[in-house]
This record gives C-alpha cells, structure tokens and sequence, in this order.
C-alpha cells in the first residue's frame, strides 16, 4: 500500500511533465528500457495510466498492451501485487458506456475482456502460489493465499460495476468466463471463495435469470468445497429479493426457480456422497426459507424438501447434538414462522418423518418450540385428529423417557411440564362429542408419561373435562342417555379413572382436590350418587393417604368448604358426609388446628338459601365444642409457656358467634355472645410480656368491638340487635 502511494506521486509527476511538454508516446517507449522487469512493469502500467489520460490512443489498446506485457512476471506473489496495481490504475479508465474514454464499437466488450484477461491470469498465479516453497511450510502458505484473496475478488467487483454489463452480457459473456475458470483452477479454497464473489457482487436479478448456469458448475467443483455455505448464501440472495417485492414474484415463477434449486441440490449431495448431516440439513433448510418466501402457498413444495431431506438423514448417521441441532431445528421452525398456524404444519405429512431422527434433547427442543408457537398465536386445535398428530410431534415432552424421576425434576422439566399443561387448555372444540374425542385422546398420550409427569399434566386435564360437563349441564338426556354419546356420567367415568393414575405417585394432596372440584361439577349437574362416590373417594385419599398434619388441615379445611357448596345431597347422605367431616376434624394434631376446624364445621349446619339445611343446635354444639378445645389449648399454654396461646381463637369464636347472630340463628343467645367477650377481655390482658400472638388477638378483638359499635350505630332491625349485645 505505501509502495502504491509512492507510484501515485510518480503518476503525478508524469502527468506535470506532460502538460510541459514532453511527449507521453516517448515516456511510454523510454519506461521499457529499465533494467529489471518488475520496476519496468509498475513504471509501464503507471505512464499507461497517464497515457490512457491522455487520450492520445484508443484506451482499449493501451489497456490490451498491459495486461498483456503483465504476463512477464510470473513469480506468483510479486504478479498478483502487479496485476493488482494495474486494476487499480485502470479502475476508472475503462472504455465503459458513458465514461470519458468510450471510444468506437464494442469499448464495452474491451473492458469486460480487460478485467477478465487479468482475472484469469491473477486466479492462475494465486492458486499456484500453493505450489511454491517446501511441503513443510504449506499450512504458512495457505494463510498468505487466504489474505491474499481480496486481490483476485476485486477484479469481479469492477466487472459488477461496468455499467455496460446488463443482463445478456453477463449471462453470455461474463458468467460463463468467469465460471470456466473456477471450475478449471480445481482448488478448494478458490473455488469456495469465488463462487461467493459471485454471489456476493453481482444483482440478484442476474442471479435468477442465469440460475442454471450458476447452479449446473456446482457440482463440477472439487469435492471438499463448502458448497453449502456458497447455495445456503444464494438461496438466502433469492428469498431476500422475492421479498423485496411482490412484483418480482413472477420472475421466479418464470425461471421455475424452486426446480432447478431443488435439482442442483440433488445432484450436489449426490456428488459429495460423504456431505455430513450438517451440510445435508443446512441446504434443505435454506431451500426451504426460500421456498415459503416464493411459494408460501405450495405446501407440496414444502413437503417435497422435508421428503428430501427424510431420505438424505435415513442413509446417514444420527444427528450429533452439538452439529446438526441448530440447522434441524431451523428446517422444522421455517414453517411455523411463516404460517403461524400449527394446523398447516400438520398438513406436512413428511413433517413428523423429521422428528423421528431427532435426538431425545432436540425432541424436546423442538416440542418447546411448536408449544411456543401455538401460544404465541393463540391458536386452537379443534379436532381429535389433529390432537393425535400434535401430540405425537411433541411426545418428547409428554412420554416417560425412562430416566430416574429424581435425574428429571428440576427448574427447566417443570417448565416443559407446565407448557404442556398450557397447552392442553388449547385443545377446545364447540362440538361437544369432538370435544369428548379431544380429552380422550389427550388422556391416552399423557398417561404414558410416567410418575413424574402425571402431577403436572393430569389436572389441566380434568378441569378441561369439566369445562365440557359444564357446558352440558342442564340438558335433558332423558331415558335415552345411554344411547347419546357424550354425557357427563361419561365424562365423570373418564375423570375418575383419570384421577386414580395420580395414585401411583403418590400426590395425595393434589388428587384430593379434584375429587372434591369433580364433586362440585357432579353437584351442578343434579348427578347425587356421582357426587356422594367422588366424595368418598376424597375421604378414603384423606384417611389412608394423608399423614401429614400440614396436609390434613388444608385437606379437611378443602372437604368443609366444598361439603358446605353442595346442594345436591339429601339428608341421609349429607349427614353421613358431615358426620365424618366433623370427626376428622375433632382428630388433627394441633388443638389450634383442631379448634379451627371443628369451628368451620358450623357453616356446613346452616345454609341461607337452603331451608332443610339450617340446624341452629348443632351450629351451637360446633362452636362449644371449639370453645371446649380452645379452653384445653390455652391450659396447656399456661402449662407450658406461661402465656395465652389460645387468646386468638377466643376471639375467631366469638366472630362465628356474631356471624350467626346476624344470620338470625335462635340458639346464639345474647348471654354467650356477652359471656365470651368478658373471657377475651380478661384472656387477652394476660397474655403481656412481649407475646407476639396475644398482641394480635389484642387487636383483632378489637377490630372486633368496633365492628360490634358499628352495627349498632346503623339503626334499624341490625342495630337493634346489636345494643342487645353491649
């Protein structure tokens, strides 16, 4: 680069000799005397320069005299810096259409034959610079070749920006000549980057009319050429230019652009036989990105890739995770990009063929990937089928590997655990039998995913079939219910089932808990002998499954609030069902815990809107018998700690107490009401000292009194009341 600066001076100098005078004929004739060659050569093509300048002879001549007196120097590194500095010079002295040194017919075809007379002869020296010097330093020399690239690349860029070069002149002239000699060079590395100045330099137009041209010297190169990279660019070129504009769609309907692709990859991967996965995949995949560019609308185009690409991966290897992955899950995300819409890609039978050959990570991969879509979208699979294909695509998230359980249950598995159970509340038809064919099919694919997916994927699940019985609740299937497909004593059957898979687990806690939402739908649905057998299966869950006090007072506490709900029950089964509530309250550890819950037992003996189920003698059996437990709590606290543990449940009692006061529960009399807040007031000063809990119940009783004054201040028949009571 300095030593072309210098020259530049030097050209500056010869143009100030010319203007005083001196003839530029004879300083172009005086320059061939110097001694040496290669001085002789830089000093030619610098007062050749100044004599195309000049315009004292025809530019095309003077340019034919260099390039051809170039051919001296035949050292491979000093002639490609020459022909290199004679690019440079000649850059915008060509005979191009419109420039100052356009002279008589065909100075177009002069200037392409110029630049592509010094191409060929760079391109020759620099693929027999591998050739120079010892083996042992050919890796050296291969690194000089490869920094040296951009000197030979210019040469296609100035071709590129001969105006002169349309359409009929590249596809005849240009591409052909600059083809021939990449084929004929038979070096990798030159023929790699080449065909990727091609690519990069020329407009796309071009590319697509002379696409077959381009394409058919693919397979005439060496062997271990990338030409993945080289197509996957070109293809990339294309879709880019199809979607630029859809006026120039045609044009690719016009050249048949996805059959020749198509064929040209062929025949590349059936020439490179050895062509890893990764290479195989990677064309596919661009073929593919062009494909839903240029025919969004063929899916038998897009299918025929995915065809293509089946059979190249059955006759190879496995893909390696770390290789093929990245372009696998490129070929299998185009379409859902494009379409947004996963019941097209279900309409790709060579689709699910792909997946096959995926490893059980990828599986998973590309299963997150197709969940994502669908929730991005918000799409809506309506049918069973589809269901069915769907499910099969992402099995890798959905079945049992057969990995230990402890191996799988960390952050990213519950992740993939909850997309799918998100997704199952996607699986939605208005058809209520369809529908019914939905939960079936989700019931059989999810069922084989083992113990340590069945918590996560089972309740979306169930509460999708109650959607379903719900959307049939008041219908009357009459004497002929057996004969109707759908009905929610089917369903119910289904759930039940459904629900004793979760035993296996075990997850007591969680299966307790759809029983009792199954219950609630039952109950909705004038089904008694449904509810009562859910019920039961509740409590048998709670007495021999649940050991755990934490997970016995939230269960009973679920039972109690879910019991007081139900309205379908008459009063023999009712009572059977309250009966045990109270007593499974009356056995938990913790006499807090005990306390509470007998309390909560008082709501399920007195209903507003339910006249059979408002039993005042036992609403005051439930809250004496809390007040018993409360008092034996507060003992034992006193006992033990010296402090007044149970002053808070005191005070939750006598909130019960005004709640069915209010409520008009004869049996509450005004005496107990009154009788209880003189024991929270002696309970609660007691408990000093710093106690945590009693300051608590301090003001919760409070917040209590002022609730009391505040509905005496209201007047009228709740005012009254309430001036009874202070």
């Amino acid at each position: 680069m300095r030593a072309f600066d210098e020259l530049r001076k030097l050209e500056m100098f010869f143009r100030d000799e010319i203007s005083r005078g001196f003839s530029i004929v004879e300083l172009y004739e005086l320059v061939q005397h110097a001694g040496n060659i290669l001085p002789r050569m830089y000093l030619l093509c610098t007062v050749g320069s100044v004599y195309v300048k000049s315009k004292e002879a025809p530019a095309k001549d003077i340019l034919k005299d260099l390039v051809e007196m170039c051919r001296g120097i035949q050292h491979p590194l000093r002639g490609l810096f020459l022909r290199s500095y004679l690019s440079q010079v000649s850059r915008d002295k060509l005979p191009d259409g419109g420039s100052d040194y356009e002279g008589d017919a065909d100075t177009i075809a002069d200037a392409v034959e110029f630049v592509l007379q010094n191409f060929t002869e760079m391109n020759k020296l620099w693929v027999r610079m591998q050739h120079q010097g010892p083996i042992r330093e050919k890796e050296k020399r291969e690194k000089e070749r490869s920094e040296l690239r951009d000197l030979v690349g210019k040469n296609l860029h100035v071709l590129s920006q001969i105006e002169g070069v349309d359409l009929e002149m590249y596809k005849d002239v240009v591409l052909p000549r600059v083809l021939e000699q990449v084929v004929n060079c038979k070096d990798e590395l030159a023929q790699y980057y080449l065909m990727d100045c091609i690519i990069q330099v020329f407009p796309d137009e071009y590319h697509l009319q002379s696409l077959e041209t381009l394409l058919n010297a693919c397979p005439q190169l060496q062997p271990s050429v990338d030409l993945k990279t080289v197509l996957a660019r070109l293809m990339e070129r294309l879709s880019n230019y199809a979607g630029s504009s859809s006026d120039v769609l045609p044009e690719f309907f016009q050249v048949e652009a996805f059959m020749k692709l198509n064929s040209a990859i062929g025949k590349v991967i059936e020439a490179q036989e050895d062509m890893p996965v990764l290479g195989v995949v990677t064309l596919y995949a661009s073929l593919l990105t062009f494909t839903l560019q240029v025919h969004p609308d063929r899916l038998d185009y897009v299918d025929q890739i995915l065809g293509s690409a089946v059979k190249e991966l059955s006759r190879r290897e496995k893909l390696d995770d770390s290789k093929g992955t990245k372009q696998i899950i490129a070929l299998l995300s185009s379409p859902l990009e494009k379409y947004k819409d996963i019941d097209v890609v279900l309409k790709l039978p060579n689709y699910p063929c792909i997946m096959e050959y995926l490893s059980d990570m990828t599986k998973k991969e590309m299963a997150n990937i197709i969940i994502q879509n669908i929730m991005t979208n918000k799409t809506i699979i309506s049918t069973a089928e589809k269901v069915d294909a769907l499910l099969e695509l992402i099995k890798g998230l959905i079945e049992d590997s057969g990995v230990d359980i402890h191996d799988e249950l960390d952050d990213d598995f519950v992740e993939e655990q909850n997309s799918v159970a998100r997704l199952i509340q996607m699986l939605h038809s208005d058809d209520h039998e369809e529908m019914f064919k939905i939960i079936c099919t989700v019931r059989k694919h999810i069922l084989t995913g083992g113990q340590k997916r069945l918590r996560y994927t089972i309740p979306p699940l169930i509460f999708s079939s109650l959607k379903l019985v719900r959307r049939l609740e008041g219908q009357d299937f009459g004497d002929s219910g057996d004969e109707v497909s759908v009905t929610p004593k089917k369903i119910f059957q289904i759930v039940a089932q459904t629900i004793e898979s979760l035993a296996s687990i075990p997850v007591p806690g969680l299966a307790l808990g759809l029983y009792l939402q199954c219950a609630e739908a039952a109950n909705d649905c004038d089904l008694e002998p449904v509810a009562y057998e859910f019920f039961t299966q509740a409590y048998i869950l709670y007495e021999e499954e649940i050991t755990d006090s934490k997970a016995q007072v939230t269960s009973i506490h679920l039972i109690i609030g879910t019991l007081q709900r139900m309205r379908v029950f008459g009063v023999e089964n009712r009572d059977a069902l309250t009966h045990k509530a109270t007593g499974y309250a009356a056995k938990l550890l913790k006499k807090a815990d005990q306390c509470r819950a007998v309390y909560a037992c008082s709501h399920l003996f007195w209903l507003d809107d339910h006249d059979n189920i408002q039993d005042g003698e036992r609403v005051l059996l439930c809250l004496k018998r809390a007040l018993r437990i409360a008092n034996a709590s507060q003992q034992m606290a006193n006992a033990t700690r010296g402090g007044s543990g149970a002053a808070a449940l005191f005070v939750e009692i006598l909130n019960k107490y005004l709640y069915f006061y209010e409520k008009g529960v004869a049996q509450i009399g005004v005496e107990s009401i009154r009788d209880l807040i003189e024991l929270i007031r002696k309970e609660v000063p007691a408990a000093e000292g710093g106690d945590k809990g009693a300051t608590a119940a301090d003001g919760f009783f409070g917040s209590t009194l002022r609730y009391v004054e505040f509905q005496k201040e209201k007047g009228g028949g709740v005012g009254d009341k309430y001036k009874k009571l202070m």
